[in-house]
């Protein structure tokens, strides 16, 4: 089993470092596409000024008179040594950028995150325990809704509603937890939803399964049913996309941060998206691909403790492989 845990975690491993490099070749190459001279946003307000032997000893200056391979292998070894180059637009380096929108960030999705996972699986838990049929209906028709529901609406929405019809929160800034809750609510809406559609069909699903049927059998309590047999293997679809659930935060604070004027990565991306800051963009979807890597590698890790069998269906896949060369020819002489 040890062998099997290693050789699993091994490929894990491969996987998440073939991801990065995708992620950061595939960004490399759809930004040097787009239309726009790097140079001249070098230049800023002084480009149309420079003459052509300028702007040339500029580009010369900054590597990008050389051919593309040879500027993505310099770009891609500088990553390996944790040199994510220099912003375009202010001169200062790439990862100090990152490191300073990174807190408000990681305060705004951690929140976000908590309350989808509190009220995300508490609505699927009460779905589903409920005995009111027309409760659960109207419970199980709420995930949709909050997945539909655009996130810059429901931003605006609560900065009417809780910021200037009632003054409760501040409707912009970073400045105390007041300020965290609304962004937080924003993005824990579609993410609380994504976990309580997919842990209600869990549940539904998994309560169908013979093993239930013999704890009421047993004599088994409703809640103990639900709670203490289903929700666990109910649990692994959901905790499968955690990846998934990562990237829609991250993805998601582009929105929440520019309807809150609040700093952070998301507005660090927009704003180099608008400028053409290509290092930094690169340097932001290197970061985003770490987090949702290092996320599915930890479920990947974690799952096979809640579900033993996945190691066990791998090697029975590498038995049946390694046994139908040998087979093959068997078959051949009985076929002749």
């Amino acid at each position: 089993m040890a062998r099997l845990m290693l050789r699993y975690t091994g490929v894990r491993l491969l996987q998440a470092v073939g991801v990065l490099w995708a992620a950061y070749t595939v960004s490399f190459l759809v930004l040097y596409a787009l239309p726009g001279d790097p140079v001249s946003l070098l230049a800023g307000a002084d480009a149309n000024d420079l003459s052509p032997e300028q702007l040339d000893a500029l580009r010369a200056q900054y590597g990008l008179d050389r051919p593309l391979v040879v500027q993505y292998l310099d770009q891609l070894a500088a990553v390996l040594r944790g040199d994510l180059g220099t912003s375009l637009v202010n001169g200062r380096p790439v990862s100090e950028i990152i490191g300073e929108a990174l807190p408000p960030t990681l305060a705004i999705s951690g929140a976000a995150l908590l309350l989808a996972l509190v009220f995300g699986a508490g609505l699927a838990i009460a779905a589903n325990l409920t005995r009111h049929r027309w409760l659960a209906n109207v419970l199980l028709g709420l995930p949709p809704l909050g997945v539909a529901v655009p996130a810059f609406w429901l931003g605006l929405m609560l900065l009417q509603w809780f910021s200037f019809t009632i003054p409760v929160f501040p409707a912009v800034g970073d400045r105390g937890f007041a300020s965290i809750v609304l962004p937080a609510i924003t993005l824990a809406v579609p993410t609380g939803a994504m976990i309580a559609q997919l842990l209600s069909k869990g549940i539904a699903s998994t309560l169908a399964e013979p093993y239930v049927d013999t704890a009421w059998a047993k004599g088994a309590t409703r809640a103990r049913v639900h709670l203490g047999h289903a929700l666990k293997n109910a649990a692994l679809p959901a905790l499968t996309v955690t990846g998934l659930i990562v990237g829609q935060l991250l993805s998601g604070t582009v929105v929440t941060e520019t309807v809150f004027s609040r700093p952070g990565i998301g507005r660090v991306t927009a704003s180099a998206v608008q400028q053409q800051d290509v290092p930094v963009v690169q340097g932001v979807v290197l970061f985003a691909a770490t987090a949702f890597v290092v996320a599915n590698l930890a479920v990947d890790l974690v799952y096979p403790a809640l579900d033993p069998r996945i190691l066990g269906a791998r090697q029975v896949r590498r038995r049946r492989a390694a046994a139908t060369p040998a087979l093959a020819p068997v078959a051949t002489g009985e076929a002749a």
